[in-house]
């Protein structure tokens, strides 16, 4: 066995590792069932239960639909290899599932309907991280993983089901939303307009916050809109900018990550900071002279 594909399974047999740690040393994480209580609860029009929670998940529908679309006509998205069409493909058919997911739980919240609601979530999750292992580590692991990873997430989704413990689909859930951004700017990328990656994990992020603040937002509001409404809005702009990376990217021709070329930014301004510094120097001791002259 070469190098390189011993790291790979060490890399995963410490991954493995570390989860059964995790599920040894922490408690089981049972499902709240105030979860279900949302703050808006009205039925606006066409007798549909908690209206805006529902029809909020609409643009999940129209950008997975699109982005299905463009992984395959007429090679839109110029994908380089079978595993990241495969992989992108899933990621948007994902999206799509959320919508029907979500819509389906939101007219009856409850634990029996919140299955289908993270199916499809995790879903789009474990894509993305294949995605991630195929653009920033080895392409080929990458596509091996988008199986196995799938096979996990919902998995995960069975475990929590059937024996009412979060901690699997915590994991599933959470990994990816720590690891992605970290990629991002610290590997160095196969792609251009790889800061899209950070767009779109700053608008999961005030997702989650949104969801958080259900209650208050409401109460902020006026009535008008809950947070758990907004978090759908926000989310659904994680496949928006994920699309529209995949339309304008090109290959980088010299990869170099996002950290370095911050590097580069900040030793750039500091340098002219101190130019002009200099410079400024240079014209108040002309004109002091001048003045003693």
């Amino acid at each position: 066995m070469d190098v390189s594909r011993r790291k790979k399974w060490v890399a995963w047999a410490v991954a493995v590792a570390i989860f059964v740690v995790l599920m040894v040393v922490t408690p089981a994480i049972p499902q709240n069932e105030d979860y279900h209580d949302f703050a808006d609860q009205r039925t606006l029009f066409l007798g549909i239960p908690n209206t805006l929670n529902v029809i909020s998940n609409i643009p999940f529908f129209f950008v997975g639909v699109t982005g299905l679309i463009l992984c395959h006509y007429k090679d839109y998205f110029r994908l380089s290899s079978q595993g990241e069409l495969w992989s992108w493909s899933l990621f948007f058919a994902g999206v799509t599932a959320v919508a029907f997911g979500s819509s389906y739980y939101h007219l009856n919240p409850n634990d029996a309907t919140l299955v289908w609601d993270r199916l499809p979530m995790t879903i789009a999750f474990t894509s993305i991280m294949a995605i991630f292992i195929i653009e920033r580590v080895d392409e080929r692991a990458g596509a091996k993983s988008l199986a196995p990873l799938v096979i996990a997430g919902g998995l995960s989704i069975l475990y929590w089901s059937y024996f009412d413990d979060l901690r699997p689909y915590a994991v599933v859930q959470f990994v990816p939303c720590i690891a992605i951004p970290v990629m991002a700017i610290v590997i160095p990328p196969m792609y251009t307009h790889s800061s899209y990656w950070l767009w779109a994990a700053g608008f999961y992020l005030l997702a989650k916050v949104e969801e958080a603040a259900d209650k208050p937002i409401y109460r902020w509001t006026h009535q008008i809109v809950s947070g758990h409404t907004l978090k759908h809005l926000c989310a659904a702009m994680v496949p928006v900018f994920l699309a529209l990376m995949l339309a304008k990217r090109t290959i980088e021709p010299e990869r170099v990550s996002l950290l370095q070329k911050w590097k580069v930014k900040l030793i750039t301004l500091r340098e002219s900071r101190s130019k002009d510094g200099d410079t400024i120097d240079v014209n108040y001791s002309a004109v002091s002279n001048t003045s003693d002259q």
